[in-house]
């Protein structure tokens, strides 16, 4: 969706698009449902608070394309019946597309063509569309390639072909650049271009963070946050950028396709290990394609032509 004035009409909108009871949505954004049922109430006449409104962007961001559309539909009715001067851009908002690769079965979503902004020079650059995963390679993700293809497991799952349950929604790490890559054409994508990865995070608007201008550690999984190791790439809902990606700052550097000089690949998006003022997704990293670490993993993209139809 594009961006959402909050007001009591909204909240409204999305709790029914989420089927909710006002006691049930009340409690997943943390307020009191007699809270709710006032702002539901006054509809347009009431403003929630700044806090809660980033939790109702979060709420938003995180439905799936099934409870977007209904919130868009009712938005959209609502707007129409009341003559909202609104209602011609609510009639064109952006539902992401999500959808399950037929290889890895990785949620992605698709990241529409266009001019976005890059680089710390904010440079106008146009793209083609992509797919991008939502969340990073997970170890569970890696367990069913090592299984398939035979590939060696990373040396954190102690010689074991199977994962650990402890990690098993962490991003996978111990992989080079090499080892991503072959995990990718096996799944029939592969690794995003530094662009892509940046344009995912940064969205159209070219924002500073993937949720925002604002330089808040504590969206993500940096040396700041004192985790000290991988987390579950579910984990920071209100870290998700506006094309509706996980974890594009911090938990682990991600590998991209975009070679800086022969033998060496550019990084993205920081990791636990690293502070928070490396996690800008314009800022520039790379290493040899033969690097391994603890905070190293990737996600891949896929071609538009390449997903299969919806439904």
């Amino acid at each position: 969706m594009g961006v959402v004035r909050w007001t009591g009409r909204e909240t409204k909108a999305l709790r029914l698009a989420h089927r909710m009871t006002v006691r049930a949505f009340a409690a997943r954004i943390g307020v009191s449902d007699r809270m709710v049922s006032k702002w539901e109430k006054r509809g347009p006449g009431i403003v929630p608070r700044q806090g809660t409104q980033a939790a109702l962007d979060t709420l938003l961001s995180v439905a799936g394309t099934e409870i977007q559309e209904r919130f868009a539909t009712l938005i959209t009715e609502q707007a129409a019946s009341g003559e909202d001067p609104r209602t011609e851009t609510l009639l064109a908002a952006d539902v992401r597309q999500y959808r399950r690769h037929p290889v890895d079965s990785k949620l992605m979503v698709l990241v529409d063509e266009g001019i976005y902004l890059s680089g710390p020079d904010n440079e106008a650059q146009w793209l083609p569309a992509f797919w991008i995963d939502v969340f990073p390679t997970t170890n569970a993700d890696y367990a069913r390639y090592v299984q398939d293809a035979g590939a060696a497991p990373p040396r954190h799952w102690g010689g074991d072909s199977r994962c650990p349950d402890s990690v098993h929604d962490h991003p996978v790490v111990w992989v080079t650049w090499h080892e991503a890559a072959a995990y990718a054409a096996w799944a029939g994508k592969s690794l995003p271009t530094s662009r892509q990865w940046e344009k995912a995070a940064r969205g159209p608007r070219g924002n500073a963070y993937p949720w925002g201008d604002s330089a808040t550690a504590a969206k993500c999984n940096v040396r700041e946050s004192g985790i000290g190791h991988t987390t579950a790439v579910s984990r920071y809902q209100s870290g998700v950028s506006p094309t509706g990606v996980f974890d594009l700052c911090g938990n682990v550097w991600e590998w991209c396709a975009t070679e800086s000089r022969p033998g060496r690949y550019q990084l993205k998006g920081s990791a636990f290990t690293s502070p928070f003022e490396r996690a800008a997704p314009a800022s520039f990293n790379d290493a040899s394609g033969s690097m391994r670490d603890d905070d190293t993993g990737f996600r891949c993209v896929a071609a538009v032509e390449s997903m299969p139809p919806a439904g």
